[in-house]
């Protein structure tokens, strides 16, 4: 017989959220209609009018906010009923000028830009959130274009094919220019591309276009958790897509699909892991608590909006709406539900449609129940299980996927801990000889426990966790752990509070020194030797890819004349040979010039260098790739990607 949780698992009530001034998010086509209709005066001191609107007062005016200028100029924005401007009338100015004046357009171009609309034939219960595992990244992978009569992919219109070739120059100019010269007019050509291909129906496309243009911002903006290696691959994955269509190529998986919709699940029970605090460079924050039904399945419900680090701090013990009631995530996080009507996204979302119907289960730990089989094997067969079912059309979900394991730890490195294997399937609790595993934080803002409570973790040697979390698919033998709880039936492991249920969610609940079992004298701190923290020459592959973006065409050029670039003598002798090819081919072309028929230099081809560019960073993440199988001892894939072996 079902037993029932306290009372406190639903609720009826969220409590109100605090009042701050945001800027609203601006649709991308209301943004680059505003900065085409300036004077080209009025383009050259667009940049430094946005960056100068840190300085200016924001007030919040009604539903909208109002910039202040001085005693004429009061830009006026007010969003409608989803909350982003979506016309150019609710952005107005009171100067002489507008609505083709510098502060309107300023102001559009500094706020955050606003997720695409749900297509007329999606669902209602569509996503409208960014995920806290692939945030930031270009999203909605696969697709049928039709094709259908034949068996074969139908072409790219030439619609596509021309929405294509826009995107495909309005990138190639952002990455010739690089991060400093991409500006406000320059992401305005994006935003306008991106709407193109919206109309011509490539949501892909469309979707790492705006992923782009808010990498390009948050680099500038030297935003806090934003990494240049995140910029690097929506860029690619903008340049790859875009330069596909373009040239006519038919395979589906290039136009992607508009919004994952929810489908109808019946009735399921569900039970909590844990939660996890999400900041995201786009704007949104709040908190994901991540399930495991019944039969096995991964899910998550969130409460993710805009927002800042302070909403996913006070997300801790928020209490979000799911249909008619209300859950409380704190509690969801260690207890569970039974839930009737319920929506289920493919990526495993729960949705919160009206005719969702709760009722709370008993508490849970770890090693009872469905969320016990997170446990059971050996971390190399389930890094193994993940990366044979990944999808090859949506790479950036790629090891996203909960995982369980049981460690002891070795000792620190910085932030992170160092820790070995146990094995799961003896009784006696062996360490295994393998690898030493490193986990980081998931994020390290300020706010949030991520970093304080891993280096409690590392600062006793000897003790043994169990830990729920994800694989870094960027840095091998890498875990970003969301949760740890003690080891069943071992003396060395943690000794929690009652209340919270055997697990401590490494976002929220901060650990201290009387949760730790008493210092082991025998205990000695590990380090990690020099052989196994050596990394391949791959990294000076990467140095000149995230150089070509941070600092444009003339970066790599310079990085070439001064020799710097002259990567392909310690490439070719470590074997990775067809990476010195592709760098001195990019080296090259970055400072190719050509001549008229006058004899004169011409501006150099930005098509040829953006496919040098191309080619360089698809076979760095390949190789990558294939170094992150081996770290874990997965078999490599049968077609080699030119490494050596």
């Amino acid at each position: 017989m079902t037993q029932h949780a306290p009372a406190d698992t639903v609720t009826q009530h969220a409590p109100a959220p605090a009042d701050v001034v945001r800027w609203p998010a601006v649709a991308p086509l209301v943004t680059a209609a505003a900065v085409a209709a300036l004077a080209p005066r009025l383009r050259h001191r667009l940049a430094a009018a946005v960056t100068r609107l840190a300085d200016r007062p924001v007030d919040r005016v009604g539903d909208g906010v109002r910039v202040d200028f001085g005693p004429e100029m009061r830009v006026t924005l007010t969003p409608g009923p989803t909350g982003a401007v979506t016309d150019g009338d609710q952005a107005t100015c009171s100067c002489l000028l507008a609505p083709r004046c510098l502060h309107r357009s300023a102001v559009l171009a500094a706020c955050p830009v606003a997720e695409p609309a749900a297509h007329p034939a999606s669902e209602s219960a569509s996503e409208t959130h960014p995920s806290p595992a692939t945030s930031g990244r270009a999203a909605g992978r696969t697709g049928d274009r039709g094709g259908a009569a034949t068996g074969r992919p139908a072409a790219p219109t030439k619609a596509q094919r021309a929405a294509a070739d826009a995107l495909w120059r309005a990138a190639a100019a952002v990455l010739t220019a690089g991060v400093p010269a991409a500006g406000a007019v320059a992401q305005a050509e994006l935003l306008r591309a991106a709407h193109g291909a919206r109309l011509a129906g490539l949501p892909r496309a469309e979707s790492a276009a705006l992923s782009t243009v808010r990498g390009l911002r948050a680099h500038r903006d030297r935003q806090t958790g934003h990494r240049l290696a995140a910029l690097v691959e929506v860029l690619h994955d903008l340049l790859y897509v875009a330069g596909r269509l373009a040239a006519g190529d038919s395979d589906p998986a290039l136009v992607g699909i508009l919004r994952r919709a929810y489908q109808p699940d019946g009735t399921l029970d569900v039970y909590g892991v844990c939660r996890e605090p999400v900041i995201s460079a786009t704007g949104y924050a709040g908190v994901v608590t991540h399930l495991v039904a019944a039969d096995g399945r991964r899910l998550s419900f969130g409460d993710v909006r805009p927002g800042g680090p302070d909403r996913a701090r006070d997300s801790a013990r928020a209490v979000t709406e799911m249909g008619s009631v209300a859950v409380n995530h704190a509690v969801l996080a260690r207890g569970g539900l039974r839930i009737t009507g319920t929506t289920v996204s493919p990526d495993g979302r729960l949705g919160a449609g009206r005719s969702v119907r709760a009722t709370p289960l008993s508490v849970t730990d770890w090693s009872t129940g469905p969320v016990s089989e997170l446990f059971g094997r050996p971390l190399a067969e389930v890094v193994a299980a993940q990366l044979a079912v990944e999808d090859p059309q949506d790479p950036a979900r790629a090891g996203t996927a909960l995982l369980g394991c049981d460690l002891q730890v070795v000792g620190a490195d910085g932030d992170r801990l160092l820790a070995r294997e146990i094995d799961p399937s003896t009784d006696a609790a062996t360490v295994v000889d393998g690898p030493v595993i490193r986990l980081v934080p998931v994020d390290s803002h300020p706010m949030l426990a991520h970093v304080a409570n891993l280096r409690r973790l590392a600062s006793r040697p000897g003790l043994r966790i169990r830990v729920v979390g994800r694989l870094d698919p960027d840095r091998a033998c890498t875990l970003l752990p969301l949760a740890v709880a003690p080891v069943p039936g071992d003396a060395t492991t943690l000794r929690l509070p009652t209340d919270w249920h055997g697990r401590a969610d490494l976002g929220y609940d901060e650990i201290q020194g009387r949760h730790l079992p008493p210092p082991d004298p025998a205990a000695t701190v590990g380090t990690v030797d020099a052989a196994e923290a050596a990394q391949p020459p791959l990294w000076r592959v990467r140095r000149l890819v995230e150089s070509a973006v941070s600092g444009g065409r003339r970066a790599v050029a310079e990085a070439a004349r001064s020799g710097d670039a002259e990567l392909g003598g310690p490439l070719r002798r470590a074997g990775f040979t067809t990476a010195a090819a592709l760098v001195d081919a990019l080296a090259g072309e970055s400072d190719r010039r050509g001549r008229d028929v006058f004899g004169r230099r011409t501006d150099p081809d930005p098509d040829r260098y953006a496919w040098a560019w191309l080619a360089a960073t698809a076979h760095l993440a390949a190789a990558e790739r294939e170094l992150f199988r081996s770290s874990w001892g997965v078999p490599p894939l049968a077609q080699p990607v030119g490494v050596a072996g």
